[in-house]
């Protein structure tokens, strides 16, 4: 096997980088020189998440705001092309995938065991702090080792590009508890919302319902697991679910008040869609007399470990979730064929020369 130091590597590499509100484009970019313990990857596969597509679509995501052009990205596979030159880490040739979250403390404390809160944390492909955090959406990308997971042998790197969305809905459902025997709502049925009905199926949730306005993404979250569909405008039929768990991954408040309408009294709401800053009109008094749980859910932590293991042995079915894949030269269709959630569910951009249309 090559060492690092006999692995050619381009000096500067294709890369997709956000400008500007509705300004994607495709530029070089010049390819990190690694530190001791960073390794370059080779990136084959990456998912179009929805904060890549607010920094197409309005400059920013939430209160993130572009100041300088930003390489997104941060749902990613690929292979290890050079290892970190102080022997740590994976070895050339092997699989990865990307937890892209720098934990960081600050002012603000918060729990020692859960490092997804602290409140210097940096992520691969964000906008939160200035100078940006490019992210990996570029043929090649040097990170560090302690960001990546080698994968099993065999395992389909085309799937293992959701592995770092399914660690976000894995962490949603954790937040729930033991969900074993009980019945299960989920409100929004995007990539983020299918992905936790898989979780909740693998978890041992009696009966999963799953809500959404559109028919594409309740398809996807059947073929995932639910075992019953409603569409978001049926709101008497949601409040007559009585859920003992609801995900609320819609991101909107009609969303979340369906959630509270949609739980058991006493059951629990996890809250992972992220709603927009400032006030929220929801039926908060509903939360209060029937004694609701409201918890949030923020990105994930080791849960990364768990879903490559559910997704090695078997039990996490989560390939329906991807509808579409693209090469990255077609990457501004791709964004748009992401942006109507009528018709995909987890848009892929394919990196390497084998890239292709899969519709």
């Amino acid at each position: 096997m090559a060492t690092p130091v006999d692995i050619a590597l381009p000096a500067t590499g294709p890369a997709l980088v956000a400008h500007a509100a509705g300004d994607l484009r495709i530029d070089e970019v010049p390819l990190a020189e690694p530190a001791p313990d960073q390794a370059v990857v080779e990136v084959l596969y990456g998912g179009i998440c929805g904060s890549d597509l607010h920094y197409w679509l309005h400059g920013a995501a939430g209160e993130s705001i572009l100041k300088a052009p930003l390489v997104l990205g941060h749902e990613i596979s690929g292979t290890v092309v050079r290892q970190a030159a102080d022997g740590s880490g994976p070895v050339v040739g092997t699989a990865v995938a990307v937890h892209p979250a720098t934990p960081s403390p600050g002012a603000a404390r918060y729990p020692a065991d859960r490092p997804n809160l602290s409140p210097g944390c940096t992520y691969l492909g964000s906008a939160a702090r200035y100078p940006h955090t490019d992210g990996a959406f570029s043929r090649y990308v040097t990170l560090p080792v302690r960001m990546l997971r080698p994968l099993p042998d065999g395992m389909d790197l085309r799937t293992a590009a959701l592995i770092e969305p399914a660690s976000v809905a894995w962490h949603a459902v954790s937040r729930a508890g033991d969900v074993r025997g009980k019945t299960a709502l989920v409100i929004g049925s995007g990539p983020i919302g299918a992905l936790a009905v898989a979780v909740l199926k693998r978890a041992g949730a009696a009966h999963i319902t799953a809500v959404d306005l559109h028919p594409k993404p309740l398809e996807i979250a059947t073929a995932v697991g639910a075992d019953q569909v409603i569409n978001a405008a049926d709101t008497d039929v949601i409040a007559a679910v009585e859920a003992d768990v609801v995900i609320e991954s819609s991101g909107n408040h009609h969303g979340l008040a369906s959630a509270i309408r949609g739980a058991v009294r006493g059951g629990t709401v996890v809250m992972v869609g992220l709603l927009p800053t400032g006030m929220q009109p929801v039926p908060i008094s509903l939360a209060i007399t029937r004694e609701l749980d409201l918890k949030g859910s923020f990105r994930f932590n080791d849960e990364i470990d768990s879903v490559i293991a559910a997704l090695a042995d078997g039990s996490l079915h989560i390939s329906p979730v991807i509808t579409h894949e693209f090469p990255l030269a077609d990457a501004l269709h791709a964004f748009g064929v992401a942006k109507d959630s009528t018709t995909s569910g987890k848009v892929l951009l394919s990196f390497g020369e084998a890239g292709q249309q899969v519709h």
